[in-house]
């Protein structure tokens, strides 16, 4: 199953201010570097820094949203499609539907790493933070951290090593928004190892002249393993039942393969 990049005829952006388009997902995936690259294209308006945090905004009224001050999150004047990079949309409940009430046709760039060592690199940032506990009990007992929150709340950022994995079902309310034809679903390995022509297949999905040569970027790499515990065979493998079946619609969704 492949994906066309093309734009859905008549998908346009209006208000030369409108953000048409978003690095949507998903966190520890690859999608800094990405930022890196798309904030040097001349015909690109970024925000200067990743991460707005828009749309997962529970601060803001969404029922009669003023949408000023995301726009002053771009420079001022500029002239080009305006686009920025804030990995937790995909996830964070009702981001999804807030983008498609500020512009259905947002055009949405997804990249996605294998959903277990997804979870593990997540595990090493938090724990260079405010984790506390092993990720053997995060991807089990932790879990309820997560699950018994409200939604909106901290555990839905720093917790949730295990549930943003499920790409499978985020994938699915996404297409439920979007047309197929507004989304570029990406593989974080395939990035890393070719980043010249996933650069190309982002540049023709937005419709803007290609890069041409680049060289890779790796933005935000982890700490290194030695640093920490090497994931146990049996976390893997709890992960690994975990995530079989929402990989399996995952796949069928976008065609991509992430399994090692």
């Amino acid at each position: 199953m492949s994906n066309s990049g093309t734009v859905v005829p008549g998908a346009t952006v209006q208000d030369p201010e409108r953000v048409g388009f978003l690095v949507a997902g998903v966190q520890k995936a690859g999608t800094t570097a990405l930022f890196d690259h798309l904030i040097q294209h001349p015909d690109l308006v970024m925000a200067p820094v990743k991460e707005v945090h828009y749309f997962d905004d529970e601060s803001v009224d969404w029922d009669r949203p003023d949408h000023a001050a995301y726009h002053a999150a771009f420079p001022d004047g500029a002239a080009g499609l305006r686009g920025e990079a804030t990995p937790i949309y995909i996830y964070w409940p009702r981001a999804l539907e807030r983008i498609a009430a500020y512009n259905p046709a947002m055009r949405l760039i997804l990249l996605f790493r294998d959903p277990v060592e997804r979870a593990w690199s997540q595990w090493k940032m938090e724990r260079g933070r405010t984790e506390t506990e092993p990720f053997s009990w995060c991807i089990r007992q932790g879990r309820a951290r997560v699950s018994g929150a409200a939604d909106g709340s901290g555990a839905h950022r720093i917790h949730s090593y295990v549930e943003r994995g499920f790409y499978g079902a985020q994938v699915r309310r996404l297409l439920a928004l979007f047309p197929r034809e507004q989304v570029l679903f990406l593989g974080s390995d395939s990035f890393r190892r070719d980043p010249e022509r996933i650069l190309g297949n982002v540049c023709n999905f937005l419709g803007i002249p290609p890069f041409g040569e680049v060289e890779p970027l790796q933005s935000h790499v982890g700490p290194p393993d030695d640093k920490f515990t090497r994931m146990s065979a049996e976390d893997r493998l709890l992960l690994e039942q975990i995530f079989e079946q929402d990989q399996k619609e995952f796949e069928y969704l976008t065609g991509l393969t992430l399994r090692p």
